[in-house]
C-alpha cells in the first residue's frame, strides 16, 4: 500500500507533494502534543463533587448530556469515578498542570535554535530525526505514567524538545520552495496541525473508551513512524536538490524567487534582527496568536468537559470544532490573500495588518462574549468555534509576515517568535489551574478567557501600528547589499548617460543627414 501511494505521489507535481507533506507534519506534531489533553481526563478518576453531583450546566438543548457528573480535579477526596478505558492515577489539579505543560518548557528553546539548525544542516532531516524521536518518546508515556507522574513530566519534556525543531524547519522550506503567488497556499499548510487536533480528539475518546487509555499513545506513534517513510522520500531541501522534479517545475519555482532567497550556511544577523521593530512587532502578534491557540488546545477539553457537561468522547469531538473550522477559514483566507497579492489590491503591508482584524481582533472579542452565554451549550460552542476559525486568517498575518522580512531567514525568525510566544503553552495551564482552584464554574473560568481576549486584541493592535510587510536590508549578507548597491550605482550612472548618449546619436545623426543633402 505504502509503495503504491509513494508512486501516486511520483505523477504529480513536487509542489504539491510538498504542501500534503507540510501538512501532514503538522498534523503529525500536533497529534502527538495534543493528545495529553484529553487523555488525562480518562487517566485520572473523575469524582463526584460535594457541592453538585452533576455539571454546572443543566441540561436544556439537544446538545446536553445528562449522564455526566461534574468534574472537578482539585477535588479527590471522594471515592473515584472511572471513565470507561480509564485509569486510577490519583493527581491533584498542579501535577496534571505540570504534566500537560511540561512539553512547553523546552520547546521554546528548540524553536529558538531549529531554524537555524534548518538552514544549516537542511530541514529534511532536521524534521525526520524530530518526528522520530517524538514517536519513541510517545510509545514510552504509558510506561513513564505507570511509574510516576514525574516520569510522565520528563517525557513530556523531551517530547516538546524534539518538536520544537519541526515548524521553524518547515517554514525554511516554505521559503526555498514557496514562490511568491503561492506563498499563501503553502503557509496554509500549517494548518495541518489543526486537522491533526480535529481527528486526534474525535477518534481518542472512543478509541480510549474500547481500549483503554494506553492506546491513545501506541496508535498515534504508530503512525507517525508510517509518516517519516513518506516524509524521507518525498521531500529534498531545494528544488535542485529534488531528483524527481521535472526542469520546467525547477525553473519556475528558481526564477519566481529570484535572489531572494540563498541556501544560507552562515549565522543570521542577530543584532539588525533583534534591534529591527518590525520583527518586535510580529512577534508580539505572534504571541497572542499562540495565546488563544494553547489556550483552547491545552484547557479546552477541560473547559468542554467540567463547565459545559460533556463525556469524554462527546467532549474529544466538541472540542475538535473549533480547529475544523480553523482549517477551513485558513484555507479561505489563504486563496483570498493570494488573489489580493495577484491583483495589487492591497500592498504586502496592508494585508498583513487589515487581516489581524479577522486572526486576532474578532477572536479575542469572541472570548468575551463566550463567558456570558451561560449555559446554553449550543450558544458557548458557535463562539468557542467561530474565535478559532477566524483566527485562521493567521495564515495572513503572523504566520507569513516572517517571510516578508527576511525570507533567507525565516525559519530563524519564526524560531526566535515562537520561542517566545510558545512560553503561553504553559503560562496558560497554570493560570487556568489557579482560578479553577476551587471549582468548575462560568464565574471561575471567567477571569482566563478575559486575560486570553485581551492578549488577542492588544497584540494586535501593536502590529497594526508598528508592524509592516516590506523585506528588511539585514535579509541579504554584507557581500549581496554590496553587490546590490553597485548594481543600483550602475543602473543610476546608466541612467544619467543615455540622456547624453542619446544626444550624441542625436546629434551624428543631424550631421549625417546634412551630409547627404549635400
Amino acid at each position: 500500500m505504502a509503495i503504491v501511494a509513494i508512486k501516486f505521489f511520483d505523477i504529480v507535481p513536487v509542489r504539491f507533494n510538498l504542501w500534503v507533506m507540510l501538512f501532514t507534519s503538522c498534523w503529525v506534531v500536533y497529534m502527538l502534543r495534543v493528545n495529553m489533553s484529553l487523555n488525562i481526563i480518562a487517566m485520572v478518576p473523575q469524582t463526584k463533587n460535594n457541592s453538585s453531583l452533576r455539571s454546572q450546566c443543566e441540561p436544556r438543548d439537544e446538545l446536553s448530556n445528562e449522564t455526566l457528573y461534574h468534574v472537578d480535579i482539585a477535588d479527590v477526596r471522594e471515592a473515584p469515578r472511572l471513565v470507561p478505558g480509564g485509569g486510577s492515577f490519583e493527581w491533584s489539579a498542579d501535577q496534571q498542570a505540570l504534566i500537560l505543560g511540561a512539553y512547553f518548557w523546552c520547546y521554546p528553546v528548540t524553536s529558538l535554535v531549529g531554524g537555524m539548525a534548518a538552514e544549516r544542516w537542511g530541514p529534511r532531516y532536521v524534521v525526520l530525526l524530530s518526528s522520530i524521536a517524538s514517536a519513541i518518546l510517545t510509545m514510552l508515556s504509558p510506561l513513564a505514567a505507570r511509574i510516576s507522574y514525574v516520569g510522565l513530566v520528563v517525557v513530556r519534556f523531551f517530547l516538546g524538545f524534539a518538536g520544537g525543531f519541526i515548524y521553524p524547519s518547515l517554514h525554511v522550506l516554505v521559503a526555498r520552495w514557496a514562490p511568491p503567488a503561492e506563498k499563501g497556499k503553502f503557509v496554509s499548510a500549517m494548518m495541518g496541525g489543526t486537522l491533526g487536533t480535529v481527528v486526534t480528539w474525535s477518534l481518542t475518546g472512543p478509541l480510549m473508551e474500547k481500549f483503554g487509555w494506553a492506546s491513545a499513545f501506541y496508535v498515534p506513534a504508530a503512525l507517525t513512524i508510517i509518516w517519516c517513510i513518506f516524509w524521507w522520500y518525498l521531500v529534498a531541501d531545494t528544488p535542485t536538490d529534488h531528483p524527481r522534479i521535472t526542469d520546467a517545475e525547477r525553473k519556475y519555482i528558481l526564477e519566481a524567487l529570484g535572489d531572494k532567497v540563498k541556501k544560507s550556511k552562515g549565522l543570521p544577523p542577530f543584532k539588525n534582527i533583534i534591534t529591527s521593530f518590525p520583527f518586535l512587532a510580529m512577534v508580539v502578534l505572534h504571541y497572542g496568536n499562540l495565546w488563544g491557540l494553547y489556550f483552547i488546545m491545552t484547557v479546552g477539553p477541560k473547559f468542554v468537559s467540567s463547565v459545559l457537561g460533556f463525556e469524554l468522547s462527546a467532549a474529544g469531538v466538541i472540542s475538535a470544532l473549533p480547529y475544523l473550522a480553523r482549517l477551513f477559514l485558513a484555507t479561505i483566507f489563504g486563496a483570498i490573500g493570494d488573489c489580493i497579492l495577484a491583483k495589487r489590491f492591497m500592498t504586502t503591508t496592508t494585508i498583513r495588518k487589515f487581516f489581524c482584524l479577522f486572526s486576532h481582533i474578532i477572536p479575542g472579542i469572541l472570548l468575551v462574549l463566550l463567558v456570558y452565554a451561560g449555559c446554553s451549550t449550543i450558544l458557548s460552542v458557535t463562539l468557542i468555534t467561530l474565535s478559532m476559525g477566524f483566527n485562521g486568517a493567521a495564515t495572513l498575518t503572523n504566520l507569513q509576515n516572517h517571510q516578508d522580512l527576511a525570507p533567507n531567514y525565516a525559519g530563524t525568525l519564526y524560531g526566535v517568535a515562537n520561542f517566545v510566544g510558545s512560553t503561553a503553552g504553559f503560562f496558560t495551564p497554570m493560570i487556568t489551574a489557579y482560578f479553577t482552584r476551587n471549582g468548575n464554574t462560568f464565574e471561575q473560568w471567567r477571569p482566563v478567557f478575559f486575560v486570553g481576549a485581551s492578549v488577542y486584541v492588544v497584540s494586535a493592535i501593536f502590529f497594526i501600528l508598528f508592524g509592516t510587510g516590506n523585506i528588511q536590508p539585514w535579509n541579504f549578507g554584507k557581500e549581496d547589499n554590496e553587490i546590490k548597491e553597485d548594481k543600483e550605482k550602475n543602473n543610476a550612472l546608466k541612467e544619467m548617460n543615455e540622456p547624453q548618449e542619446r544626444k550624441g546619436d542625436a546629434k551624428e545623426i543631424k550631421e549625417t543627414s546634412l551630409n547627404v543633402a549635400s
